[in-house]
């Protein structure tokens, strides 16, 4: 039969091949047409826009999908919007993993079949976002064969990415999702001055980073300042101070902008070069015989040569250009100031400093920029750089106007009860006479961080046409007795308290001897 098929389409060649020669014999072109026809086909070949060569800017594309969900009413619950409201007796309807209704008593119908909830006594919220995460990059359990977070071989390492150091079976992922944890921000570690790009994941199981990528989120930026890169380099050839640390970065902008004008240079000039291609062309088609020596001309021009790609100088351009956003590990209020300065010297945008423990130094000139400090609640003394803390920090910073606060963990156990680290930081301010309600305080832990990740077009509040990462609290998320009883990913009850099968382990898991899990009953 193959034999047959192969005969049939020799046979069919042939014809075709005789037709073309009887077609040719029958009206030859003069010398003239033939050689426009001939530049003609040389330039079309070289017009498509593909020829113009781009670097993708996400070669490791997201592939997640959300998983199977209904349509859900929630009624009777004290909801906060994360948007600033409160509604008391409030009712929430999910449908299609979207949120499709929000509003006060009865004023939220769902259709026939729909899954209802009495929520009376309970509080709804967004889900919880984690800004500044290492789960999956040091997992559990923590061995020296599964700490990825840090690659510390050069002052800076932005060519690296943390979702290729990603493990998706790290069981600090389901702990996270018992404590309302529904994204979050993965960052290398703080050893480099500049540490390699961030992944923002959605917190559901996958076999790969890609399936719990969350859809469309731009890429993040690592830099630190402070102790860390002059402690871990200091001895392996600098830098070995802050003046160092600084003249560090300094270069490696002025490497990126140079890198980045290359590849603009040559954008330019293809697009240049190949639209002019597509209108000799078009010109070629129209007049052929007067246009042949302009197309021929045309062809003895050579298309622009890309710049060799530099996977290090590439991140930092994406940095520069906007597309990446820069995430800076900083304790002092002084560095945090030269930061700002620098960021406007080479014209970038800093999204957020973390940890920022005397941000409230400098709470005003954040403010002023448009940056989020992204913080504990009392974490301090630990070492001298973050010695100068106060309790009323977070608050400090929330209170300037255009003041941008956010609770992050930066650790596998805190990321488990952001919650209660938000009610800390909101009890000190409240001492401080500063009067912050929940539906304010709430922000710090969903709509901020969102912001901060440019994602908050898709969660971050319970609005409308959003995303459907709800958490229903079996109290007031900011008491100390409130567990997080229903946790919601893109409509998708991902977690029930009540439920152990809703209580989703590993893979690594699987197997051991005890399930080491908190949720579910009876645990």
């Amino acid at each position: 039969m193959l034999r047959h098929l192969l005969l049939a389409a020799t046979a069919m060649t042939l014809v075709a091949a005789c037709a073309r020669k009887e077609k040719k014999s029958e009206a030859e072109p003069p010398k003239e047409e033939k050689a426009a026809a001939a530049s003609e086909s040389q330039v079309d070949a070289a017009a498509p826009a593909s020829n113009v060569i781009r670097p993708p800017k996400d070669p490791y594309p997201s592939t997640y999908s959300p998983y199977a969900s209904g349509v859900t009413l929630i009624t009777g619950a004290t909801i906060l919007t994360g948007a600033g409201e409160r509604i008391n007796n409030g009712s929430l309807l999910i449908e299609n993993g979207k949120i499709r209704a929000i509003g006060a008593g009865n004023t939220v119908t769902a259709p026939e079949g729909a899954t209802r909830i009495n929520a009376a006594g309970k509080w709804v919220t967004p889900g919880i976002i984690d800004i500044h995460s290492h789960l999956g990059v040091y997992p559990s359990p923590s061995t020296e064969s599964t700490s990825d977070g840090n690659e510390a071989t050069a002052p800076v390492t932005a060519q690296v990415w943390a979702e290729h150091s990603v493990w998706p079976q790290d069981p600090g992922f389901t702990r996270a999702l018992a404590g309302g944890v529904t994204s979050m921000q993965i960052l290398p570690g703080s050893a480099n001055l500049v540490g390699g790009r961030s992944v923002i994941l959605k917190n559901v199981p996958g076999r790969t980073v890609q399936e719990m990528k969350f859809p469309g989120a731009p890429y993040g930026l690592k830099m630190a300042c402070g102790e860390n890169p002059k402690r871990v380099y200091g001895e392996k050839g600098g830098p070995s101070t802050r003046m160092a640390n600084f003249a560090g970065y300094r270069q490696a902008w002025i490497d990126a902008a140079a890198y980045k004008k290359k590849w603009e240079t040559y954008w330019e000039e293809a697009e240049k070069y190949y639209g002019e291609a597509t209108a000799a062309a078009d010109e070629t088609k129209k007049k052929s015989r007067r246009s042949a020596k302009s197309a021929d001309a045309k062809k003895d021009q050579k298309p622009p040569e890309p710049p060799e790609r530099n996977l290090k100088l590439e991140t930092l351009a994406g940095a520069l250009a906007g597309d990446i956003t820069v995430n800076m590990h900083c304790y002092r209020g002084d560095e945090m100031a030269f930061v700002l300065d620098m960021a406007k010297e080479f014209g970038y945008k800093v999204a957020a400093f973390h940890h920022g423990v005397e941000a409230y130094k400098v709470a005003d000139l954040l403010a002023k920029n448009g940056v989020c400090g992204a913080l504990w609640a009392d974490w301090w003394g630990f070492k001298l750089e973050a010695y100068d803390s106060v309790r009323e920090n977070i608050a400090l910073v929330d209170a300037q106007p255009n003041g941008c606060a956010i609770v992050h963990s930066d650790s596998a156990i805190g990321i488990q009860r952001l919650n209660q680290e938000a009610a800390k930081a909101m009890a000190d301010g409240n001492r401080m006479g500063l009067k912050i309600p929940e539906e304010r305080a709430i922000k710090w832990l969903t709509l901020n961080p969102a912001k901060a990740m440019r994602i908050d077009k898709d969660v971050g509040t319970l609005e409308v046409g959003k995303m459907a990462d709800v958490v229903v609290w079996s109290g007031n998320p900011f008491s100390v007795y409130a567990l997080a009883e229903k946790v919601y990913i893109d409509g998708a009850l991902m977690y029930d308290r009540s439920d152990p099968k809703r209580s989703p382990r590993t893979d690594f898991e699987l197997g051991q001897l005890t399930n080491g899990f908190t949720g579910g009953s009876g645990q």
